[in-house]
Formats: structure tokens, C-alpha cells, sequence
């Protein structure tokens, strides 16, 4: 389950995502930090937010969700089931019909070039999305 961040509530989203890497100081701090990164480097112009308890990027729209766990982070991308894997990162909540997500364990590979490629698709999708497209 999520856990609360101590964060002053008038912190930003992105002070907010520090405190709850920080936090967690351990093995999950490190994935959400290294996640992060990855994100902002496929997408520079990607926007932090804090919703529902925890870390969230956007843009032109929901891309994904970050939340942790005792044995897992967990990336739910909001319109992943729409999004190609042709590398097959999505490997949790495969029986949605919109979101699909990743689950990084402890001891999981990145697929860096995969996960970014999966992050501008999401991008992509947003952004079709929000001009009328589908």
C-alpha cells in the first residue's frame, strides 16, 4: 500500500515525489527514482503531479501512475491497454480494458530504451487524444 508522504502540503508535486523517495529508502526509492529519470528523459515536457497519494505524470493527459509497495512499484499507465508493447513491459492488470501497468520487483531489468519508447507512445496517444483523435 501507498504510504503517506510527511511532505508539507504546500509542496510541490515534485518536492512531494522527493519526500516520498526519500521516504521509502530503500530498494523502492531507488526504482522510482530511476523510473522518473527515464520518464523525463523520453518526455522532457512531462508534468509531475500528486494525485490519489502518490506521484503522477501528464501530459496532454494521464501517461502514468507510480505507486509502491511492499514487494513492487507499480506504473499504471491510464490508457495502456491502447498503447503498442511490442517488448511486453506490461505485465500487471492485463484484464482491464483501459490501463494497463508494469510491476518492477526488486531485482528487475529496465528495459531503458523499451520503457522510453512507452512513455512517448503514451505522449503520442495524449496527445491524438486531445486534438480529436483516437
Amino acid at each position: 500500500m501507498n504510504k503517506k508522504t510527511t511532505a508539507p502540503t504546500t509542496a510541490s508535486p515534485s518536492e512531494l515525489i522527493d519526500a516520498r523517495i526519500r521516504e521509502l529508502g530503500d530498494w523502492r526509492g531507488a526504482m522510482l527514482e530511476r523510473l522518473r529519470k527515464l520518464i523525463h528523459a523520453a518526455d522532457p515536457n512531462v508534468v509531475e503531479e500528486w494525485k490519489w497519494g502518490g506521484p503522477v505524470w501528464s501530459h496532454d493527459g494521464l501517461i502514468c501512475t507510480g505507486e509502491s509497495y511492499k514487494k513492487v512499484v507499480k506504473l499504471t499507465f491510464a490508457k495502456g491497454a491502447s498503447l503498442p508493447d511490442p517488448k511486453r513491459l506490461f505485465n500487471s492488470s492485463l484484464g482491464g480494458g483501459t490501463r494497463r501497468a508494469i510491476d518492477f520487483a526488486e531485482d528487475a531489468k529496465v528495459d531503458e530504451t523499451a520503457f522510453k519508447a512507452l512513455i512517448r507512445a503514451a505522449t503520442a496517444f495524449n496527445k491524438k487524444a486531445s486534438q480529436g483523435g483516437k
